[in-house]
């Protein structure tokens, strides 16, 4: 019955239009009322989930981000990407593509990077005759890749919510975001060829991709640095994220001269914005989920789920279709925190490890950047386009089907995730 009271005060608020974070914050607070439990079990789980050091690398890699977006970095890779690749067909695309990945080796975060990079390279492939909705569905769809490429904030909070090493995190979530960005390469390829769409008019010279590589070369180092020292040993996560800040901020206004005082405001802004929300939904999840394993919801979760079929096929099957339907309606960090405590116990008997399946669900939440109605890279997308959400969304569908491919052949192949992982362990 508590059960009961949990859910359906959740989705009754949900109704109400209330935002998600209070919703479980409130519903949390109706079970445990109903089970006459005090409600000082809520404020001590905020407290715990919140105070855990590995959760001050979100603000750093916001603000780091924000930093080489601001001074010149994101649009100096863009130039030496351009000149590499801007002349095959569909040259601009695979600009775009290879420009997120690496953004996201900075960032951390999809709506940041579709931002980043979308706003240079969608009116640059609109003048170039490419579809504009295509060019905003393609942004939106490499954007994703923003959480996947370390350093990743879901995959910080999957690490935190099933007590997983973050590091080991960040090296399996490097071949699947690269698996994806080849798949939506390909993709584009085939669409450019179907419609005509050319690159550059001319191919760069020598000299001129010489000239772009010598001023694009502190960018370049920029994730290098961030994850040769996480992956070294040197630093954790959190350092990394310091140390981040402090290159981006001297390549931004002591070597490039376009990190601004107001640029660092606003960065500082939305730093705060971010890790504000993020660690106000990490500390009320926390709360939930000790409510959700004082009443065995989890262990109920896999024995239905082991109950439809002894196939570990099926069983793999149907979680990958709830977290994509999931994803359609919650961000990723909210769905991680929530459903990666509760899942891990069923998929680890399906002969999953914790770190491929921390790979696997960020790579099937992402999805939901891109599909409506929660679609967060969509939203930003359109705007920049002026394209409307659910043209773009079409133009996203096969676009869509590459990542859903990328992420069942990492769910079926350990050796892109633990094989990896042992390599540099």
């Amino acid at each position: 019955m508590v059960s009961a009271v949990l859910f359906v005060s959740f989705f009754l608020l949900l109704l109400l239009n209330v935002p998600i974070s209070v919703c479980l914050g409130l519903s949390s607070a109706c079970a445990i009322l109903y089970s006459g439990t005090s409600l000082t079990i809520v404020a001590t789980n905020i407290y715990s989930g919140i105070s855990k050091f590995l959760l001050l690398a979100i603000p750093f890699f916001v603000v780091a981000g924000s930093f080489m977006m601001y001074g010149g970095i994101s649009r100096r890779l863009l130039n030496l990407f351009n000149k590499l690749v801007g002349h095959v067909t569909g040259g601009l695309a695979d600009v775009t593509t290879i420009a997120c990945m690496f953004f996201a080796a900075i960032s951390g975060s999809g709506p940041a990077t579709v931002s980043a990079i979308g706003s240079f390279m969608i009116p640059e492939m609109t003048e170039k005759k490419y579809d504009t909705s295509f060019a905003a569905a393609l942004s939106a769809c490499a954007g994703a890749i923003g959480v996947i490429i370390p350093p990743s904030i879901p995959f910080i909070l999957y690490a935190v919510a099933v007590g997983c090493s973050v590091s080991d995190l960040f090296i399996a979530g490097v071949v699947p975001g690269i698996l994806i960005g080849v798949l939506l390469m390909l993709v584009s390829y085939y669409q450019a060829k179907k419609h005509g769409w050319h690159g550059n008019a001319t191919k760069a010279t020598a000299r001129e991709v010489w000239v772009a590589f010598k001023e694009s070369f502190l960018a370049l180092l920029s994730p290098v640095i961030i994850l040769g020292s996480i992956y070294a040993g040197i630093c954790s996560p959190t350092e990394a994220a310091v140390v981040g800040v402090v290159y981006s901020f001297i390549v931004g206004t002591l070597v490039y001269h376009e990190l601004k005082w107001k640029d660092i405001v606003q960065s500082m802004i939305d730093a705060v914005l971010i890790s504000g929300s993020t660690l106000f939904m990490v500390g009320i999840t926390t709360s939930l989920g000790r409510v959700l394993t004082l009443k065995q919801i989890p262990s109920r979760l896999c024995t239905m789920l082991t109950s439809v079929s002894d196939s570990p096929i099926v069983i793999l099957g149907l979680i990958t279709i709830l977290l994509l339907i999931v994803g359609c309606f919650m961000d990723n960090i909210s769905a991680t925190i929530i459903l990666a405590p509760m899942l891990l116990p069923t998929v680890l008997e399906c002969g999953l490890s914790t770190v491929q399946f921390g790979v696997v669900m960020t790579m099937l939440l992402a999805i939901g950047f891109i599909t409506p109605p929660y679609g967060i890279n969509l939203f930003v997308a359109s705007q920049i386009s002026h394209e409307p959400l659910m043209k773009i969304a079409k133009k996203a569908v096969p676009l869509m089907l590459s990542m859903l491919i990328a992420a069942i052949f990492t769910m079926a192949w350990s050796g892109l995730t633990d094989g990896i992982v042992h390599l540099f362990t």
